[in-house]
Formats: structure tokens, sequence, C-alpha cells
């Protein structure tokens, strides 16, 4: 009798799980990641995109990532098997990116290999300015002791330097990778910097957590932002189908010299001047002028001196 119970309970479940099978191989109901894609080409890799954020640090930032032991001495041995190293995996990667809403186009593997070439030409320059960063960072953190220090561990040069690789990648039209890279920096530091935002020399970010900086802000030279500083957008322009229309300017332009302390939201395709100086806690949707300071004096007003 037991043992008929126990047929019949058997039988129940996995006629239950088979129901749920049914239900998520539906076709009416599911999205398969390949479909529309260049001959089911392979997704790209979060765990090799992670390996081009980490190759990249190490060719920027040699010694302080990666192998240890490295010197004048052995630096272009260890440089010679990076840059190799990373060449291979950004142009597999790029061509699954570009694959990723590609149909039928045959010459994604040459486009690939190309805009991998252009990124490992840009490192460089990329070097140049990341040290930048790192420097400003260093000369405005007295409880800094060094820009060794800055560069090891401060979050605020971890998520600049994952957004300035993205970057490059977006200029050069990689699809989805920029996009990944930039995620793992909001992952790690909880600081999320879109890709397409366009940000100048020396950039700080102080502590860091909270920051968002959208896709189309654009940021001058020697700009230092405080942890919960949002740059975001008011409002959405909207299609006859009621969806937000894509690619419009809707976030702020920040001028050089700039600082934004803690907390404050910036909205909308609104101009901060040069030299500005934004306190904390404020929520600001209008142009501010160059060399003008905010505080809030009260929660319900906020004061403007020059």
């Amino acid at each position: 009798m037991d043992k008929q119970v126990s047929a019949r309970n058997a039988q129940g479940c996995a006629e239950r799980v088979t129901a749920v099978v049914n239900q998520l191989v539906d076709e009416r109901c599911t999205r398969l990641p390949h479909e529309g894609r260049n001959g089911g080409a392979p997704l790209p890799s979060h765990d090799e995109v992670g390996k081009i954020i980490s190759l990249s640090r190490r060719l920027v930032f040699p010694g302080f990532f990666g192998a240890s032991g490295i010197s004048y001495h052995n630096l272009q041995y260890y440089t010679g098997i990076a840059v190799e190293e990373l060449y291979n995996c950004l142009r597999v990667q790029i061509a699954a990116g570009l694959a990723f809403g590609e149909q039928g186009k045959e010459s994604i593997k040459d486009d690939a290999k190309s805009m991998a070439l252009d990124f490992i030409e840009r490192l460089p320059e990329l070097r140049r300015v990341l040290f930048s960063d790192a420097q400003a960072t260093f000369v405005g953190d007295p409880a800094a002791p060094s820009v060794d220090e800055v560069i090891f561990c401060y979050p605020g040069v971890r998520a600049t330097v994952n957004y300035r690789i993205a970057h490059i990648l977006y200029e050069l039209g990689v699809p989805v990778i920029p996009r990944m890279i930039s995620e793992q920096a909001h992952r790690d530091t909880g600081i999320d910097i879109h890709p397409g935002a366009s940000i100048g020399e020396s950039f700080v970010i102080d502590h860091g957590t909270g920051v968002v900086v959208g896709a189309t802000a654009i940021i001058g030279n020697n700009v230092k932002l405080y942890q919960g500083v949002t740059l975001g957008a008011k409002s959405f322009a909207r299609d006859e189908n009621n969806n937000p229309v894509k690619g419009v300017p809707r976030h702020p332009i920040i001028g050089n010299d700039v600082v934004i302390y803690a907390n404050t939201t910036v909205l909308g395709r609104i101009h901060i001047g040069d030299g500005a100086v934004i306190g904390g806690n404020l929520w600001i949707t209008e142009d501010v002028g160059a060399g003008e300071k905010l505080v809030q004096a009260r929660p319900d007003n906020i004061l403007r001196f020059k």
C-alpha cells in the first residue's frame, strides 16, 4: 500500500515538473538571446570582459596589478605578453558584441580585429589621462598618503578606469561590451557611469558610493564629485507610442574646475559654469553660473552668492 502511494506521489511530482518545463519552453513566452544574432554567435562573456579590464589596468598601471616583480628590466617582456593577450581577448569579445545585433554581416571578425587594434593604440593616451585622474585624487584628498595608494585602493579611480576603457570602446562603435564594463564597476564600487558620458581629465570621485553619471552628461576638466551625486535626466521626450526617444541630450553639462558635494542631484540639460561649487543635499534643475556657489541655508531655501 505504501509503495502504491509513493508511486502515485512520484508520478504527481513528475507531472507537475513536466507542466512547468512545457510552460518554460513555450515559444510564445520565451525569448532566447541568440534570436536575431549573426548565425547564433556566442554571447559576450562577463568573465572575458573582466579579463579585458584586468589586462588594460595592468598595462596602464604596470606593477600595481597582475604579475608582481615587474621592473624596468623586464617591463617590455611583460608588456608584450599582456598586449597580445589583451588583443586576442578584445577581438573575440568585440566580435561577440558586434554579432549581438547584426544579422548576416560577413565582416564582423575583420571589424573586431580593427577595433581591437584601435583600442590597443589608444593605451598610451589612456594611461596619461588616468594618471591625471589619480594625481588629482591624491592632491584633493588630505587622507591619501601617496598616488600609489590612490591607484591601488581607491574605488573612485577603479570606477574611472572602467569608465575610460568602456568609453573608448563606445567611441569605436562597439556594442554591449562598454556597458558590461561599466556595470562591473557599478557592481564593485557602487559608482554608475554610463560609457557614453564625456569626461575630461583630472576627474575625481571622492568616496564614490552612489554616484550616477548619465549617458549624455558632459564633464569638463578638474571636476570633483562626492558620494551620492547624480547627474541625471529631468524628463524624457516620448514618441507617438509613448516610448522614450533614444539619443536625446538630457543630462547636465558640467564646466571645468567644478565641485559638487555629497548627495546633490543635478537634472536635465542644464549648464554648470566653470569654477562653480555646489553644496550637498541640493536639487538643481536650473543653470548655475561660472564661479557661483550654492549652499542650503534651510531645507526650503537655497542661497546663491559669489
